[in-house]
């Protein structure tokens, strides 16, 4: 309807937009989700390895959209976002965070210090978001009070179904979370997680839901220092009704000595698996900065994106061959590059056995 009404169909969108702004509500389908589950990697038959994302209204993401763009524009002029924060911001990407993660870990290595950081994982971060406290929290941040009203209404109510091919489950009441797939969600998710490094002496990095905090270690006070911010991250979360899995957060000591010590961080009394080397936003980091394992996975994955592509295209013309290399081989090899873009002759003429 809204392609074949073409610009006629503004003028009734805006006035539908105004109403329910001005009202402070959300009709009742734009509140209704088809949720589609995405495979993120590992056993297929285990549900975890899914990212449910939400299928909404057309119109209703033009509004999220207009609401979005203000809330935006208001945190941006307040600064009430933290700096710390690089994900789903303007000026602020994937590459920004890599690159200033690891360059703090570069000037302590350059000078001969010890610096001890931490992988944290979050279990179904957008998931478990509760939608009282979400309120509460941009309640003091700024907003006009009619885009709070909106917001409430828009969380509230909420219902979703799943879709499996054509099958479709029976509709479900939301009570939590924040729908993966809108306009406004993850805008709404960084509100909630922006205070969460309050009083932590500690350094943290946060791109959405993926945490990564460390700290130059010079005596053992600062390993207790350390332990410490862990334990408020915790409780944190344990407040904010979060969950953080142990088991899958990793912790790294990055140091030129050749002596290593062991770790022993917790993390709500469970210990944190120590490993050399760990992968934080799709780069796979060395405990020495050495770019070879990175250089190594990322070969090979630029292999069979390139192979595919060979197989696929063989009877292809050169256009569509060279659109299909940039589109699917080219970005794989290009990502993060800032940061491991190898300088060595050995990492530069790396080869490996496919």
């Amino acid at each position: 309807m809204l392609k074949l009404g073409g610009e006629a169909v503004i003028p009734f969108l805006v006035r539908l937009l105004e109403i329910t702004i001005n009202n402070g509500t959300v009709p009742t389908d734009w509140k209704k989700a088809t949720v589609v589950p995405i495979f993120k990697g590992g056993c297929r038959a285990d549900i975890s390895n899914y990212r449910p994302v939400s299928l909404t209204s057309v119109v209703s993401k033009i509004m999220e959209y207009v609401i979005t763009k203000y809330i935006r524009e208001t945190w941006e002029k307040t600064n009430w976002l933290s700096e710390k924060q690089h994900g789903f911001r303007p000026g602020y990407s994937c590459d920004s965070q890599l690159v200033t993660v690891c360059q703090d870990l570069a000037d302590s290595l350059d000078t001969g210090e010890r610096i001890d950081a931490i992988v944290i994982d979050f279990s179904k971060a957008f998931d478990l978001v509760p939608h009282d406290r979400l309120l509460f929290k941009i309640s003091n941040s700024g907003l006009d009070s009619r885009i709070l009203a909106w917001i409430k209404d828009f969380l509230t109510g909420r219902t979703q179904k799943v879709r499996i091919q054509q099958e479709l489950s029976n509709d479900v009441q939301v009570t939590s979370g924040i729908p993966q797939g809108s306009v406004i969600g993850p805008l709404l998710f960084l509100a909630f997680i922006n205070d969460i490094e309050i009083n932590m002496q500690s350094t943290i990095r946060l791109f959405a839901d993926d945490c990564i905090i460390y700290k130059v270690i010079r005596s053992e006070g600062d390993e207790k220092t350390l332990q410490s911010d862990l334990d408020k991250l915790w409780e944190w979360a344990s407040i904010n009704s979060m969950k953080i899995n142990p088991q899958k957060s990793k912790s790294i000591s990055f140091t030129k000595s050749r002596i290593k010590q062991s770790l022993a961080y917790s993390l709500g009394g469970n210990s944190i698996v120590e490993v050399n080397s760990c992968k934080y936003l799709g780069i796979t980091i060395k405990n020495d900065l050495n770019w070879i394992d990175h250089v190594n996975i990322t070969t090979k994955k630029g292999w069979r994106a390139l192979n595919f592509v060979m197989r696929t295209l063989k009877k292809g013309n050169n256009n569509a061959k060279k659109l299909a290399y940039t589109s699917l081989v080219r970005p794989i090899l290009e990502y993060g590059v800032a940061c491991w873009d190898p300088y060595r002759k050995c990492q530069v003429e790396y080869k490996i056995k496919l």
